[in-house]
This record gives structure tokens, C-alpha cells and sequence, in this order.
């Protein structure tokens, strides 16, 4: 049997066996609904989350009132509000189902006790946690400075399956423009 987060993990680092049970004894599988919130905005984020299936969107409800998707997270990825799981300080940030998705969930207790009796694996999830960040910051500066149909064009290049699986409404709002102004650039990129 396969096991998502171990066959992940097993990609970084090799896991004996016991080590990948106690692993799989604390991820406990959940399903999320499209727009299902995975963990509030203004609350303590206790969950790190391993995406298994879908999209999640990372969002902040910015002073007009409006929603910002700053990141999407994808297949084989770690979500979590880090700041908010590392300090247990209340998120400025909301992590939500941006289309049905299947995840294991860590709770932030069981995985520090783990970490205690496995050093090793805070250090992986660390290392593996900072490349994403990294991974993250490099696809938003490669789209900094780019017009609106261009950020378009770079986040199909750099996220078609995304693109293809998360609304355009989602999509207006991680390139920071409005569903409409969307619209006319999709039609831009249709026209012959």
C-alpha cells in the first residue's frame, strides 16, 4: 500500500520502516469541498497540511475588503500559515479548498512530540518547507514588473495545472486584476 506522504518524504530522505508507520499514524486523512476552509484567517494555524489531491489557495482579506489569493498549493506540497504554525500567533492569512481536494493533516502537537523522538524528520520538513518558499518567491518576482496579460501568460507557464482546475475568479485574483479585465485577456490569447 501506497502512502502519499511517505512515498514524498522517501524522495528526500530514506525512511526505515518504523519511522514511516509513526509517520503514517499521525497523518490523518480529510476531504475539503470546493471553498471549504482548511484553516481561518485570524486564528491560530495548528496544521500542517499535505496536499494529496486538488488546490489549495493561500488568501488574506485585504483593507477594502476584498480577497487576495496570494499562492496557490498544489499536489505533493506541505500548506500551512508558516509564521502562524511556528509562532501559535494568529494568521493574517486563511488557507481554503480552491477546488475538491483530498489532504493528511498534521497536528502541530503530534508532529513536535514526533519530531522529538525523530529528529531527523524536523530538519527534512524544514528543508523541504524552505525550497517551497524559495520555489514561491522565484515565481513571484518573475512575474513582478509584467502587465496584466503577461502575468497571465507567465502563471499559465508556470501553473497550467492549476489554470486548469482553480475558477477564473481565483485565477483574476492571484494576478491582482478583476474577473473582467481576465475575460478580455483570455479572449486576447484566443484571437487568431
Amino acid at each position: 500500500m501506497t502512502h502519499p506522504l511517505l512515498d514524498y518524504l522517501s524522495l528526500h530522505h530514506p525512511l526505515p520502516e518504523a519511522d514511516a508507520e509513526r509517520i503514517a499514524a499521525i497523518a490523518e486523512p480529510r476531504s475539503y469541498r470546493e471553498g471549504e476552509v482548511l484553516s481561518p484567517q485570524d486564528h491560530i494555524c495548528r496544521q500542517l497540511f499535505f496536499v494529496v489531491k486538488g488546490v489549495a489557495r493561500i488568501t488574506m482579506t485585504q483593507a477594502d475588503g476584498q480577497t487576495a489569493i496570494l499562492f496557490f498549493v498544489r499536489e505533493n506540497k506541505f500548506c500551512t500559515i508558516l509564521k502562524s504554525f511556528l509562532n501559535q500567533t494568529a494568521a493574517q492569512e486563511g488557507i481554503e479548498a480552491a477546488c475538491d481536494m483530498e489532504v493528511l493533516v498534521l497536528q502541530r502537537e503530534a508532529l513536535y512530540t514526533l519530531y522529538k523522538e525523530l529528529p531527523y524528520l524536523q530538519t527534512l520538513i524544514n528543508q523541504i518547507t524552505q525550497q517551497t518558499l524559495l520555489d514561491k518567491i522565484t515565481l513571484q518576482s518573475g512575474s513582478s514588473g509584467l502587465d496584466a496579460a503577461g502575468r497571465y501568460r507567465y502563471f499559465l507557464q508556470h501553473m497550467p495545472d492549476v489554470a486548469t482546475r482553480v475558477s477564473l475568479t481565483d485565477i483574476a485574483a492571484y494576478l491582482g486584476i478583476t474577473p473582467q479585465s481576465l475575460s478580455r485577456i483570455r479572449k486576447q490569447f484566443k484571437a487568431p
